[in-house]
């Protein structure tokens, strides 16, 4: 196969689907975890279940830079959309940030401040996908990932943002920090992304 049908095979798969399948038939209530789901405020429920697979959800710039300085993590990006709201927050703490990520010095960021598309309460995930993540590797490869959200985006079950995909070629569920059990069974978090999630909801 020539250099040029590989190119023209990836592009055609980085490309959104012109038109989405039918879901199948479910019944809503033998989906949805109950427990999981008590409560009335959407954010609340959220935190809950967010703290239970070690996420730290915070709801102003104080909780974060003080997490920032306490761990000991200075130096990041920001996504150009949020450096007035957020990132000249960080810098008046005397953090260092920058509002483009220089991939080939991607060991040098500790923390990451992307935009979130949305926030699932039912099982506290953090919803990333192209149209609004400004840099992927930006919210991989820092230790410490900093997802921004707006109290609208949250959904209240997994099949609720199902049904809110959109149209994003990609889209990534990130439920806690990265962590995997595969080397005998012992949990291991911030193998394959960051071992700090937070999600921050500022209205």
């Amino acid at each position: 196969m020539s250099r040029e049908n590989i190119f023209a095979k990836v592009q055609q798969a980085l490309t959104a689907v012109p038109q989405k399948a039918e879901y199948p038939a479910y019944e809503l209530e033998q989906l949805h975890s109950l427990p999981k789901l008590e409560g009335s405020d959407l954010w609340e429920i959220f935190a809950r279940n967010f703290r239970g697979v070690n996420g730290k959800p915070m709801r102003s710039l104080a909780e974060l830079i003080e997490f920032l300085q306490k761990s000991g993590h200075t130096c990041g990006y920001c996504d150009p959309a949020l450096m007035s709201t957020v990132g000249e927050a960080l810098r008046g703490a005397g953090l260092t940030v920058e509002d483009v990520y220089d991939r080939t010095q991607y060991d040098r960021y500790q923390f990451g401040v992307t935009r979130a598309s949305g926030l699932i309460a039912e099982s506290g995930s953090v919803i990333l996908d192209d149209f609004l993540t400004s840099d992927r590797l930006a919210a991989l490869s820092p230790w410490v990932h900093v997802a921004v959200a707006e109290s609208a985006t949250i959904h209240r079950t997994i099949t609720d943002a199902i049904e809110k995909l959109g149209t994003a070629p990609n889209t990534t569920w990130c439920t806690g920090p990265s962590k995997t059990a595969d080397v005998e069974g012992i949990l291991i978090e911030g193998v394959h992304g960051p071992g700090e999630q937070i999600a921050l909801c500022l209205r």
